[in-house]
């Protein structure tokens, strides 16, 4: 190794001429074969990186299939290489193998062709059912530092005729002087052995620009294994080339390619994808891209004094109207620099997009909505992909479960790859992580090292960038960039060959745990006078460490809520106060929480204060029965409710003093009159009346008088 890395991952708990001492049979010993189930059926493979010696290093690629049978066994091999240095490309080489794969779903493969040539493989599962691998048998500074991926392929696509529609394609390699070359283009498969619209550009280190197809055909030769050929013909920087590469179906929207040409001045190894393009109606357009995208990219440049490698991750972000931003972090051979840029693009209804941001040109080829392969156009020969990310916002919880690692891309001297197992624990404010990797290097595999790292993941200012630190070995530094719960990047801070990791959910993975529901009891509460009890509820049990849920209100004059509430780790749930203020009118108020990618509302009404009876009162208080009546006047303690309110009324005694049953205060007015009539008395009576409202009663005395005797008339006897 040229220098020592400081870090890979768990920086290798000794790096150098200290891997060397750990053979690849050791590795393999201690993987004991309990998953081997996990691996079974038809799969497809390809992996790039170099061949190392004492003289230095030169590419190298491989691209294959096999059949596992579950019980630790490959058969119906086949395999084609190729790099810098062979006289021809090694094609279409059978071979059979056998693996196994240990509990944590750490695997080791062993690959035995016909001719007797032998790989060891090191690889870790994923969820979905594919692999993570990287070479794991260079030893003494020579061999193979290669990484890659294994996945399962659909037989029933292959067949020329099964190769139809149109395609994005991504491939990326190193001419015999490790010049970086990349190609990045889009291609329409007729299903009968032709492409046509084929559109295309490329950066080959001395010159950059579109390229056009003069020629192109595919055959699958080889229907049993699903191998086939591309021939490209095309016109670069005005001269002719001709490109040749093996394929490997994966399925019918996904291909492995290798270039299968002999390597030499002009002409490099590259190796890469091809993705059916999922073409929206009408075609692509700038809408294609809206959103954040995470973003990885990789090249070797000029860093220092030196070429290095130099890779980029960062979060891309597009309006779906041309304008777009990048976030982004950056390490050239050891040198660090972060940045934002802000910029424009324009995408054309092939999926081709011209992207602008500060002073960097790109161009990139979409296979889907904001995915699509990338290609710097006017600087070093960056080649990347960028992966549509998930709604957040992401926080630590967002990565939590276990993840199968590995290293892509690795660069031309001086690499160490790793694939692994690694759980997080999606604590805050500071999560762990912990794991076992096995890494290959010129100086020898290593396995079963552990990894200990902490991380903290931010929603702001870039939502899920976060920080690693690596606590084990000799330590180190990383930031990573959530593409999804599932799936994140990142990319080594503290060493001097770095390249990008990428981490997607592990073959066990922990259910994550998100908010399940947010409660408020009562849901109606009177303004400034009572508050509401709100309760989070998680998924399951919260993290070490706690589950912070952040809370928002829509109108926090009206109802406030903390910023947020812990629940305790080991709960499932907790409780905070939404407290209120006084309102003149009802007001809904929208409570919000989220955690762990998903968020959860809950509706609070806020009352202005109810309206009691305060008075009743009668004028006049006594009147003549029969000839007077009175009036009564209710008064209530505030304005009256929507629709008025329903005063109730009573008499004592209704046949010398009656009331109607009620009377109606109309709604914003306080109070309301009704009229008490009365019948002839003989003698003065008192009778009570009664109003009552919303628990309130009140009550006034009339007094009801016979009529007062007068003089009726005035008789003389005798008269004279």
């Amino acid at each position: 190794m040229n220098a020592p890395l400081v870090v890979c991952l768990a920086a290798l708990l000794g790096c150098g001429g200290g891997t060397a001492s750990h053979s690849p049979s050791a590795g393999q010993a201690q993987i004991l074969a309990v998953n081997n189930a996990e691996l079974k059926g038809d799969y497809a493979f390809n992996f790039t990186g170099f061949s190392a010696s004492s003289t230095g290093s030169s590419v190298f690629s491989a691209g294959g299939r096999f059949r596992a049978d579950g019980a630790g066994n490959l058969t119906n091999g086949e395999l084609d290489t190729n790099g810098a240095g062979l006289a021809t490309p090694l094609v279409a080489q059978a071979f059979t193998g056998t693996y196994s794969i240990g509990a944590d779903h750490r695997g080791v493969m062993t690959l035995t062709t016909a001719q007797g040539g032998s790989s060891k493989l090191a690889f870790a599962m994923s969820a979905s059912g594919n692999a993570e691998v990287i070479e794991f048998d260079a030893a003494g500074g020579t061999g193979r530092v290669a990484s890659g991926t294994i996945e399962k392929a659909d037989t029933t696509a292959y067949g020329t005729a099964k190769i139809t529609g149109d395609y994005a394609l991504g491939i990326a390699g190193f001419d015999p002087s490790n010049r970086r070359v990349t190609f990045v283009g889009r291609l329409t498969a007729d299903g009968a052995g032709n492409f046509t619209n084929g559109a295309a550009d490329i950066n080959a280190s001395d010159a950059a620009g579109p390229a056009t197809f003069t020629t192109s055909n595919y055959t699958v030769s080889d229907t049993a294994n699903g191998r086939g050929t591309i021939n490209f013909s095309i016109i670069f920087s005005g001269k002719p080339f001709s490109l040749s590469f093996v394929f490997y179906i994966v399925n019918s929207g996904k291909i492995f390619l290798m270039g299968r040409d002999v390597v030499a001045t002009t002409t490099p190894l590259l190796s890469g994808t091809m993705l059916q393009q999922q073409n929206p109606a009408g075609g692509f357009s700038n809408a294609s891209l809206n959103g954040g995208m995470v973003l990885y990219l990789t090249t070797l440049t000029l860093c220092v004094s030196s070429p290095a490698p130099d890779v980029v991750a960062g979060l891309l972000t597009a309006d779906g109207n041309g304008s777009i931003s990048l976030s982004y972090d950056r390490n050239c051979g050891g040198v660090v620099s972060s940045a934002g840029l802000s910029g424009t693009y324009s995408v054309t209804s092939d999926g081709r997009a011209a992207i602008t941001v500060g002073t960097v040109t790109m161009v990139a080829y979409l296979a889907n909505l904001d995915q699509a392969f990338f290609v710097v156009t006017n600087t070093s020969a960056f080649f990347g992909f960028s992966e549509p990310r998930a709604a957040g916002p992401f926080t630590n919880n967002a990565v939590i479960g276990t993840y199968a690692g590995v290293t892509t891309l690795p660069a031309p001297s001086g690499a160490v790859t790793f694939s692994g197992e690694f759980t997080a624990d999606g604590a805050g404010p500071t999560a762990t992580m912990t794991g076992t990797e096995d890494t290959g290097g010129a100086g020898g595999p290593v396995s079963g090292s552990a990894l200990n790292a902490t991380y903290s993941i931010a929603s702001s200012p870039t939502d899920g960038r976060g920080s690693m630190t690596i606590t084990s070995g000799t330590g180190g530094s990383a930031v990573m960039y959530v593409v999804s719960p599932s799936r994140f990047i990142a990319i080594p801070l503290s060493d001097p060959n770095p390249a990008v990791w990428t981490f997607e959910q592990g073959s066990a993975p922990s259910t994550p745990i998100s908010l399940s529901s947010l409660t408020m009891n009562p849901t109606t509460v009177v303004g400034g006078a009572q508050s509401s009890t709100g309760t989070v509820t998680l998924s399951g049990p919260a993290p070490t460490g706690g589950a912070v849920v952040s809370l928002s209100s829509s109108n926090p004059s009206v109802a406030a809520v903390p910023a947020s509430v812990t629940v305790p780790a080991g709960a499932s749930s907790a409780s905070f106060l939404a407290t209120t203020s006084a309102v003149v009118a009802s007001t809904a108020v929208t409570i919000s929480a989220s955690y762990g990618g998903a968020s959860r509302t809950a509706s609070l009404t806020v009352t202005p204060p109810t309206a009691t009876l305060s008075s009743l009162t009668l004028n006049p208080t006594s009147v003549t029965g029969g000839t007077q009546s009175s009036t009564g006047t209710v008064t209530l303690s505030g304005p009256a409710p929507s629709g008025g309110a329903v005063v109730s009324l009573a008499s004592s005694n209704p046949s010398v003093a009656a009331v109607p049953a009620s009377v109606t205060v109309p709604a914003g007015a306080s109070s309301a009159s009704f009229l008490a009539t009365t019948s002839a008395v003989v003698a003065s009576t008192a009778v009570t009346i009664s109003a009552s409202y919303a628990g309130a009663s009140r009550t006034a005395s009339l007094t009801v008088t016979p009529p007062t005797a007068t003089l009726s008339s005035l008789t003389l006897n005798p008269t004279s």
